[in-house]
């Protein structure tokens, strides 16, 4: 198949780009600056300019592929409702493209749709806050009904390995500016995980599927303690590991003080049965505690793993 896919340079998207092209389909990546273009032309992937904001560029890229897969997003937390809002409209854009064509739709979204539901174990047949800003799989979903071969991929808290820049290099970095590693209360909120290789996989499975209207979670581990992932980073920098009150966590953690309490567990089994889909990388604590998080250069390199 010939599948454009927005987000090809990023931490997610470069993963799948890879994983499609070993498996023999081409590629077609969307780039919105030169260096993403090099990105992607180096991984032997076509280019496709353009942004999210680039609604013709999204719209022709769609109706010339056989398949679809969004995984770029606008980290924008200081403006989090217009990266809802522009994500929203590339998936509109993208579902119109393929209308009636019974082509496949790889919407990405979290698996965190319970975040304020007082915790539990997040599961595929979970339906999202209808008060999160954003919309991804309710956008995609209507497309079910116009032809469009639509799945949601639900991608966990951390998606973790080598050159990840998303929430836990950022706990270690706060860690690093605090000289204390710390998780919030007694520490047993727990966060869901995936090897992005092992995502990739998941994300090629999906489009090469029959399935239509279908919730996938790309799950590794169900639930990580934060404490132990406070006790990793802490022996890693060689710095005291600390708790941290609830009403304390915003102030020491800054943007990521609601989900360093949060408990974001995520169950996969209902997607490892149904393709067959068995996570095969580090887990995160695991990858956590390697030179893929903390380099030979780090000064605490000789701290013991």
């Amino acid at each position: 198949m010939r599948v454009f896919i927005t987000g090809a340079s990023g931490f997610v998207g470069s993963a799948v780009v890879a994983e499609l092209l070993r498996a023999g389909h081409r590629v077609l990546g969307l780039a919105r600056s030169d260096g993403a273009a090099q990105s992607i032309s180096s991984a032997g992937a076509d280019v496709q300019r353009g942004s999210l904001d680039d609604l013709d560029s999204l719209r022709d890229a769609a109706a010339a592929s056989d398949a679809v897969i969004h995984t770029a997003f606008i980290h924008d937390f200081a403006n989090f409702a217009a990266s809802a809002e522009a994500d929203k409209r590339a998936i509109e854009t993208l579902g119109a493209a393929l209308e009636g064509s019974g082509r496949p739709l790889i919407v990405t979204a979290g698996t965190s749709v319970h975040i304020t539901r007082g915790g539990g174990v997040a599961t595929e047949s979970d339906m999202p806050d209808p008060g999160f800003p954003r919309v991804s799989e309710q956008t995609a979903q209507p497309f079910c009904e116009r032809g469009v071969r639509v799945s949601v991929m639900r991608l966990p808290p951390s998606v973790h390995g080598a050159g990840d820049h998303a929430f836990i290099p950022r706990l270690i970095g706060i860690a690093r500016e605090k000289g204390v590693s710390a998780y919030v209360g007694d520490g047993r909120n727990r966060w869901a995980s995936v090897h992005r290789l092992d995502a990739a996989v998941l994300y090629r499975l999906a489009i090469e599927s029959e399935a239509a209207g279908t919730i996938l979670h790309a799950v590794g581990d169900e639930g990580v303690p934060m404490r132990e992932i406070a006790t990793v980073i802490g022996r890693r920098l060689n710095v005291p590991v600390t708790s941290v009150e609830p009403h304390e966590a915003a102030e020491h953690f800054g943007f990521l003080g609601l989900f360093a309490g949060a408990d974001l567990a995520a169950s996969g089994a209902i997607t490892s049965e149904r393709f067959g889909w068995k996570p095969v990388h580090p887990g995160l604590l695991a990858d956590l505690d390697s030179n893929a998080y903390f380099p030979v250069s780090d000064a605490h390199r000789e701290v013991p793993a």
